[in-house]
């Protein structure tokens, strides 16, 4: 997958306009590319798509109509992008009550190292988290995190020949822990990879 450019985003004037369908073409894509693990746990899978959204959104909400603003927003979203052997997600725990948000931030503490995906019964792949920087410290993990799992040739070459697709989290504070994925979430998953 090619890096998003200046030439392929709107306008300010353009996204007010075009805004309310586009948002809810892209909240129906996003469904088919988010993973639920446990009730609290939720990984959602960046694309072209959902990368665009997010750029168009924060020039909206910022008001960055300047080429240089525009441009820093390309290079902070773009390395979501999957690159065809990767799939690349925003890995969320989510708690509506504070108090129990702030003791299970706590309680997670290296989750994003326990988390994982599996083809068949391959090896499991464990992700590369927070590349962009620490979001864990002493105390507590982040609510946010941002994962790159990379797939070989022959994971690759299974999964599109039927092979089952497992994600799951080692952690006994996410219950059920695994789940087996179908479409069409399978499906748009393997059709990042080139």
């Amino acid at each position: 997958m090619t890096n998003l450019t200046r030439a392929d985003l709107w306008s300010l004037e353009q996204y007010a306009e075009k805004r309310p369908d586009f948002r809810a073409q892209v909240m129906a894509h996003k469904k088919t590319r988010e993973v639920c693990i446990g009730s609290n746990a939720r990984l959602c899978f960046e694309d072209e798509t959902t990368i665009r959204y997010q750029i168009q959104e924060m020039l909206r909400v910022e008001r960055i109509f300047e080429a240089e603003g525009i441009q820093e927003e390309l290079d902070s979203y773009n390395p979501l992008l999957p690159e065809g052997q990767n799939l690349k997600a925003t890995f969320m725990l989510e708690y509506d009550d504070i108090d129990e948000r702030k003791v299970m931030l706590q309680n997670l503490k290296g989750v994003e190292r326990q988390i994982w995906a599996q083809v068949g019964d391959r090896p499991r792949i464990v992700p590369v988290a927070d590349e962009d920087m620490e979001r864990e410290n002493e105390e507590k993990t982040s609510s946010v995190h941002f994962l790159r799992y990379e797939f070989s040739a022959d994971d690759i070459a299974a999964l599109r020949a039927g092979e089952s697709f497992t994600m799951g989290i080692d952690n006994h504070h996410i219950q059920p822990n695994s789940i087996l994925l179908e479409d069409p979430v399978r499906s748009a998953l393997i059709a990042d990879f080139a």
